[in-house]
C-alpha cells in the first residue's frame, strides 16, 4: 500500500468554504490486483467561528491517513509486495502523454485550438523524438541546453520548447506524479540575450502607401483595418455586423477566427473597443455593397461561402504581391508588419506606451516595447529637439549675460 501526504486544499467553489485533500482509495480484487479511486475528504471550515487554521487541518489530514497508510491488506487477498516507485525513473515520455491527453486534449481546458495544434506539433516533431524515453531524473540543465542550440533556428522557438518542456513538468507536481522536492531541470536553463533571424523594420509611411496601392477590397479594407486600429488579423477576420457600431466608430473585438477555429480573443486584455476613425465611410459602403445587413453575417466571408469567414492567408498572399510589385517586400513582412508599424506611430503621434498596449491588447507594456520600432526619421526628429533645446538655453544664458 502506498504512503500518502497529499497537499490540503481551500476549496471556494461552493457555498461556505471548507480544507479537503484529496487521496488514492486502494481496494483489492479477488485476482490480486488493486482498484485506485481518487477521493475527497472534507476537514473542515476555512472561515467562521469554527475555522481550521492550515496546520490544524494537515493535522487532521495526518490523523485521517494514519490508518490508511499503516493498514495491511485483508488477510484473503494475496497482494504482492510493491516497492515505492522512484519518480526519477518515470519516462519523460510517459509525462509528456499524460499532459497531452489529460491538458492540451482535454475539452474542459479553455485552450485556443492554434495553441492545442501548436502543443501537439512541438511534441510530435521536436520534443518527444529527444526525450521520450529519457527518465526525468537523469535529465540535466546542460543537455536540454545543448538540445536548444542544436534544434532550434531562432530564439523565440527555443523559449517556446522550454517553456513546453517546463510545463509538463508543472502540470505532473501539480497532479502529485511527482513530489515537489524534484528539481525541474529547465529551470535552469537560462537562453542568454534575444535574438532574431528576421530584420525588425516596418515600412515608412510612404512605402506603405505604395503598397497598399497595390491591394483591392476585401484585402484592401482588411489591412487598413489592422493599420489604422493595431487588431490582429484573426481579430479583423472574426468581425461579423453585430461588432461593427458606425455611429460612434468603433469595433468590438469579442471573438476571433484563425485557420478555421473561431473563438474568443487570444487573451483577457485582447477583449476591447477599437476605433475606426476615417475608416467609417469605408466600412459604410462595403457593407451596401455586399447586402450585409444581419447581426452575424461576416464583415469579411468567403468568396464562395457567406456562411464562412476568409482565411488569413488569402489576404497574407495579396499584401506579399503588392509589396513586391513596389519593390518593398523584406523577410518577414506581412500582416504582423502593419500592426507593429501602428503600435510605433501610435507612440510617435503622442500616445503613452500604456496607451498603446491598452489598444493593442496587449498583457503587458514589455510586450509592447517589442513591438516598437523607432525609426531612423523618428530619431532624427527627437534629437534636432533636443538640439533645439540646447541652443534656446544657451540664447537665454547669453541674453541674461548681456
Amino acid at each position: 500500500m502506498r504512503v500518502q501526504r497529499p497537499h490540503v486544499h481551500q476549496r471556494t467553489d461552493r457555498q461556505g468554504t471548507d480544507w479537503f485533500f484529496r487521496y488514492w482509495h486502494e481496494e483489492p480484487l479477488p485476482d490480486g490486483s488493486i482498484k485506485n479511486t481518487r477521493r475527497f475528504h472534507t476537514l473542515g471550515p476555512s472561515k467562521g467561528q469554527d475555522a481550521l487554521t492550515q496546520l490544524e487541518a494537515e493535522a487532521q489530514r495526518d490523523r485521517v491517513l494514519a490508518g490508511m497508510n499503516s493498514t495491511p491488506p485483508p488477510a484473503e487477498v494475496a497482494v504482492p509486495a510493491q516497492q515505492p516507485t522512484d519518480a526519477g525513473a518515470i519516462l519523460f515520455g510517459t509525462l509528456a502523454e499524460m499532459w497531452r491527453k489529460d491538458h492540451v486534449d482535454n475539452p474542459k481546458i479553455r485552450l485556443a485550438e492554434p495553441t492545442r495544434i501548436k502543443y501537439r506539433t512541438r511534441l510530435r516533431h521536436q520534443i518527444l523524438p529527444r526525450w521520450r524515453d529519457v527518465p526525468v531524473g537523469q535529465m540535466r540543465s546542460k543537455a536540454i541546453l545543448d538540445w536548444l542550440h542544436a534544434e532550434c533556428t531562432s530564439w523565440y522557438m527555443m523559449v517556446d520548447l522550454r517553456n513546453v518542456m517546463s510545463t509538463i513538468f508543472t502540470k505532473a507536481q501539480e497532479w502529485e506524479v511527482l513530489p515537489d522536492t524534484f528539481a525541474n531541470p529547465t529551470r535552469r536553463v537560462k537562453l542568454g540575450r534575444r535574438w532574431v533571424v528576421r530584420p525588425e523594420q516596418i515600412l515608412s509611411e510612404e512605402e506603405t502607401m505604395q503598397v497598399l496601392a497595390g491591394l483591392d477590397d476585401p484585402h484592401l479594407l482588411i489591412c487598413e483595418t489592422c493599420l489604422s486600429t493595431g487588431a490582429r488579423i484573426s481579430e479583423v477576420l472574426g468581425l461579423t455586423l453585430q461588432h461593427l457600431d458606425l455611429l460612434k466608430g468603433i469595433l468590438h473585438i469579442r471573438q476571433r477566427h484563425c485557420r478555421g477555429d473561431i473563438d474568443v480573443p487570444k487573451t483577457k486584455n485582447s477583449r476591447r473597443v477599437l476605433t475606426l476613425g476615417a475608416l467609417v465611410a469605408r466600412y459604410q459602403d462595403w457593407i451596401t455593397k455586399e447586402n450585409i445587413t444581419q447581426p452575424h453575417q461576416w464583415l469579411f466571408p468567403q468568396e464562395d461561402d457567406a456562411q464562412r469567414p476568409m482565411w488569413d492567408s488569402g489576404v497574407r498572399k495579396a499584401l506579399k504581391i503588392a509589396a513586391r510589385a513596389v519593390e518593398h517586400d523584406f523577410l518577414g513582412f506581412g500582416l504582423h508588419s502593419l500592426r507593429r508599424a501602428n503600435i510605433t506611430w501610435r507612440q510617435e503621434v503622442g500616445a503613452s506606451s500604456i496607451e498603446a498596449s491598452k489598444i493593442a491588447g496587449h498583457s503587458s507594456v514589455n510586450m509592447t516595447n517589442d513591438y516598437t520600432h523607432v525609426q531612423l526619421r523618428r530619431q532624427e526628429e527627437l534629437t534636432r529637439a533636443i538640439q533645439e533645446r540646447l541652443q534656446e538655453a544657451s540664447h537665454r544664458l547669453r541674453r541674461a549675460s548681456a
